[in-house]
């Protein structure tokens, strides 16, 4: 789950870890207040939205006035914001971060990620703060500096001052910094976070050290040990798809193809749109059923992939290991009698009473295309997706 910048500096706080002041407004009513407990201007406001690039689309602005904030607060609450990694249709400006602005000597990169390869949090860190951390990474990878750490001990301080050593900052600030560091490794453990990132953390004129940025992730598997934080979540910005999947219990993720797939397990799932691919077809999105794939189940998720206008035909692909195919394909067989199917339907079963599933579905009267393998489904469902352009 995503946090807003202004939750996640809450966070930071209560880690000891230093931001500007600053408060949220969600109303034009709040930014006199909010802009006056800063002294009037000048005052930086930031679009409250779960998408990078926030300034290169104009959501970040500095403002010397009360008015001058009113007029960029009209302009941004309630509308959408298009980033780059908002996609096209943009994220809706619900909440502004207000704040006083610092005086910047120096930008740092510094985020925390688990490292797939060990199976360790990792820190980052790098001297270009600021920008994107994967265009340094593709141009100078040697920047990129990394220590991975023992959740149980923590980010040891001793690892803090070597990156410290190894940026060349001012030494007088080796002790602000390590503290920093050290204390977002707690957070990154404590809060069961999956990435917590600082950019930038600035080193100000004044010589203080100061999370300019922040951004955090968490691991949603672990939401239950942080009621609170669950609390924070802003379905306003995510795929309305997603989060009608989440009340099934499905995991969906939505793509930008045209062949909808529905599929227990992740990995066969993963399997299913790799062949798609490989004959030469474009997955709308991941869907994973799960286990049990009962008629409520199947016929939620149906209505989900119909919900993208982009699917031109769907492909189900089920192995029946303890739930039996023939439970399956009666359960297909609702479902598909329940919606309004609009697109061309290809179901592969395999598994227990396999051919009884295949006979149920070819007996049904549903217009729908059985397939033999995965090779052959996925063959299949492309061709009937073409043909729909023709």
């Amino acid at each position: 789950m995503k946090l807003h910048e202004y939750q996640a500096k809450q966070i930071f706080t209560r880690y000891g870890i230093p931001v500007p002041p600053g408060s949220v407004v969600t109303d034009l009513g709040q930014v006199r207040s909010a802009v006056e407990s800063l002294g009037g201007g000048p005052a930086i406001l930031k679009a409250q939205v779960h998408a990078g690039g926030r300034g290169k689309a104009g959501g970040i602005r500095v403002v010397s006035s009360v008015e001058e904030a009113r007029e960029f607060a009209s302009r941004l609450l309630g509308q959408k914001l298009v980033t780059h990694q908002s996609g096209p249709d943009g994220q809706r400006v619900s909440a502004l971060l207000v704040e006083a602005p610092s005086s910047i000597a120096a930008e740092i990169y510094v985020g925390m990620v688990i490292d797939r390869g060990v199976g360790l949090p990792t820190l980052i860190v790098c001297g270009e703060g600021g920008v994107e951390i994967e265009e340094v990474a593709a141009r100078a990878p040697e920047k990129i500096l990394r220590e991975v750490f023992d959740p149980g001990l923590g980010l040891q301080p001793y690892q803090a001052r070597r990156v410290f050593l190894r940026l060349g900052l001012e030494r007088g600030l080796m002790n602000d910094f390590s503290r920093i560091l050290v204390a977002l490794g707690r957070l990154f453990v404590a809060e069961d976070c999956s990435l917590a990132e600082i950019n930038p953390l600035v080193v100000t004129k004044e010589k203080k050290v100061l999370a300019l940025d922040a951004k955090i992730n968490v691991d949603d598997s672990a939401l239950g040990r942080h009621p609170e934080t669950a609390s924070w979540r802003d379905l306003s910005q995510e795929d309305p798809r997603e989060v009608e999947a989440s009340k099934h219990d499905l995991s969906y993720i939505g793509l930008t193809g045209n062949i909808g797939c529905m599929v227990n397990g992740a990995g066969l799932a993963m399997a299913t749109m790799d062949t798609i691919k490989l004959h030469g077809g474009e997955p709308a999105n991941f869907l994973d059923v799960g286990g049990g794939a009962t008629t409520e189940k199947v016929t939620a998720a149906f209505k989900i992939i119909l919900a993208d206008r982009n699917v031109e035909a769907i492909l189900v692909n089920i192995f029946g290991g303890i739930m039996r195919c023939d439970v399956i394909a009666e359960g297909i067989i609702a479902a598909v009698k329940e919606i309004s199917l609009r697109v061309p339907l290809v179901v592969r079963l395999e598994g227990t009473n396999v051919e009884r599933g295949r006979r149920m579905l070819e007996e049904s009267g549903l217009t729908l295309v059985t397939a033999v393998g995965l090779a052959d489904a996925a063959q299949k469902v492309v061709q009937l997706a073409r043909s729909r352009r023709k």
